[in-house]
């Protein structure tokens, strides 16, 4: 119900990811006198989508707060991310309310043992290809172990969904060199490096400029300078394809050329079409949840579906639980190694 079109984007959207992913059924919230004679257009999602009406559609301008207290339980949103907790979905998907959809998700499904604070991970066209970056907006400010966290919970998303057997992490800063940038940014590169991560290989410090450059598959931050990083690169792609099309029309021989080299424009659009990597996923809670920007389009909010259907296809929650065990571990082991050597120095100490 949620977004800046509501179901008559999504359910259009659902009927393209029937055909791409015939394997995939829905579970569709909403309100029935709205929502039902939209399905019943689409044949293509014949016994594919089980509908369930709800009391209450949280509205866009709703502040978190408001939304959990009001919508718990009768709101299409709180249904659909307790389906997941419930185990009848797997994912979910929505356009709606960005801090309500937040504040429902971690109330509800809570986050996962180990994890203080989820975040929320983007997928971001690079030279190369694609990397994942997060956090991008769920939280302003972290520490060091929250850094550690994202770099452990973003490798988990790339191997689901970049096919990244042990991908490259690199913690965004301010330069590249180790004497530079705030101390909790630094104190997590060094943690990282000495837990020796087998899910993972750390690169160390990346600039922004690297982001663009797909110089490492994840990029690690927090979600103030992330989420500037984000809605930078998304106008400056517009504002690019503006100056284009401006150029293009400018004059007779600037449009015979646009001809000529159309292929070469298309690629070029695809490229940078910003619908193709719609969605960022909530990761740290016992459960996905995926947020699809609210104005997406029908190709927009499918590429949202989509890339919650490869990440539930690919079992990322049990590679980020093998993941964060694996680091608690190592953290627990190397906290014991340095309670022994500290205990054995002043063992030494008092035989002195």
């Amino acid at each position: 119900m949620g977004g800046d079109h509501g179901p008559e984007v999504v359910i259009p959207a659902l009927a393209r990811v029937a055909e791409r992913r015939p394997d995939a059924t829905f579970l569709v919230f909403g309100q029935a006198a709205i929502v039902q004679p939209i399905i019943e257009k689409h044949a293509r999602l014949k016994g594919k989508v089980k509908f369930f009406d709800s009391e209450i559609a949280i509205r866009m301008d709703e502040k978190p707060s408001q939304a959990l207290r009001q919508g718990r339980g009768k709101s299409s949103m709180w249904q659909a991310i307790e389906a997941v907790k419930n185990g009848e979905a797997d994912v979910c998907v929505s356009a709606g309310n960005t801090g309500a959809l937040m504040a429902m998700a971690t109330f509800c499904l809570r986050t996962r043992p180990g994890i203080s604070r989820p975040a929320i991970a983007a997928l971001w066209p690079t030279v190369k290809g694609e990397s994942i970056v997060l956090d991008v907006g769920a939280t302003i400010g972290a520490d060091a172990r929250q850094l550690v966290d994202y770099a452990i919970l973003g490798a988990a998303m790339a191997r689901a969904t970049l096919g990244a057997d042990k991908p490259t992490v690199g913690l965004l800063n301010v330069g590249t060199e180790e004497i530079k940038g705030q101390e909790e940014v630094k104190k997590a590169g060094q943690m990282i490096k000495e837990a020796q991560l087998s899910s993972l290989t750390y690169h160390g410090f990346v600039e922004g400029n690297d982001i663009g450059k797909g110089t490492v598959d994840v990029v690690v931050t927090e979600g103030f300078s992330g989420n500037i990083a984000l809605k930078t690169a998304e106008g400056t792609a517009r504002q690019i394809a503006q100056y284009l099309r401006e150029a293009m029309s400018r004059s007779l021989l600037s449009k015979m050329g646009y001809v000529l080299a159309r292929g070469a424009f298309n690629r070029l659009r695809e490229r940078m079409d910003v619908r193709k990597v719609n969605g960022g996923v909530f990761l740290g809670l016992n459960g996905i949840v995926v947020k699809s920007h609210g104005g997406a389009d029908e190709e927009g909010f499918a590429a949202a579906v989509e890339l919650a259907y490869d990440m539930a296809r690919n079992r990322v929650m049990e590679r980020i639980g093998h993941d964060i065990d694996a680091f608690q571990a190592s953290d627990a082991a190397h906290a014991a190694s340095i309670a022994q050597d500290d205990a054995t120095s002043t063992g030494k100490q008092e035989e002195k």
